[in-house]
């Protein structure tokens, strides 16, 4: 039980926080995206730089909202005050998926590391999707666990930005390599990581998966 509680403290902490960052970083901080603007050299596509930028600002409202939507539906007591709440909830998590996956396909030609990394973006939208639909489609026949699990998958996807810039620092900072590049191998290492890191833990902990979900 006290293994649970820590493990649902770190991930409310770190989704929290990750939350903030997105907040500040996008909308006060560098509201324009000049620093990440300015590794995207090459573009076979001319940028129209505000419509990219309202974009982005939908982009990451969603992708928040997907997030905090998800995490409360974590949540046993929020589960057990309210099933309403807990099924209206899921979709807005649903909704803003879709939203999150819908401006990503925008944004995706002109993705830094050229052709190779707009590819990477667009599969991870359609598996981020597909995972989510899953999710809604075992709720619908009342698979509560298998509707869990799935769901488990599909809110891993809610970290896809903070992998990737993670891998991209790693192999950019770490092992020199130029930035492009390694942001193209933390797109592709981030879709493995995605889909192998929910099912380990659900595996860990059977077919129940109760401990991967926060009891907040």
């Amino acid at each position: 039980m006290k293994k649970r509680k820590r493990l649902s403290g770190l991930l409310t902490g770190v989704t929290i926080l990750f939350i903030l960052y997105a907040l500040l970083n996008n909308y006060i901080i560098d509201p324009g995206a000049e620093s990440f603007l300015s590794h995207k050299t090459g573009l076979k596509r001319e940028l129209n730089l505000p419509v990219w930028l309202n974009v982005m600002y939908v982009h990451v409202a969603f992708a928040c909202i997907a997030m905090a939507a998800g995490l409360l539906n974590f949540s046993n007591r929020v589960m057990e005050k309210s099933r309403k709440f807990h099924r209206i909830n899921g979709y807005v998590y649903l909704v803003s998926v879709l939203l999150v996956v819908l401006t990503s396909g925008y944004m995706a030609p002109y993705a830094t590391g050229g052709k190779i990394s707009s590819m990477a973006f667009n599969a991870l939208n359609i598996i981020w999707l597909f995972i989510t639909i899953m999710a809604l489609f075992q709720i619908k026949r009342k698979r509560i666990i298998r509707h869990r699990n799935w769901m488990i998958r599909s809110y891993a996807f809610c970290f896809t930005n903070m992998f990737i810039h993670l891998i991209t620092f790693l192999f950019h900072q770490g092992f020199g390599l130029v930035y492009a590049t390694s942001y193209t191998i933390g797109v592709y290492g981030s879709i493995v990581l995605l889909l192998v890191i929910p099912d380990v833990i659900i595996r860990m902990n059977g077919s129940s998966g109760e401990a991967a979900v926060p009891h907040t």
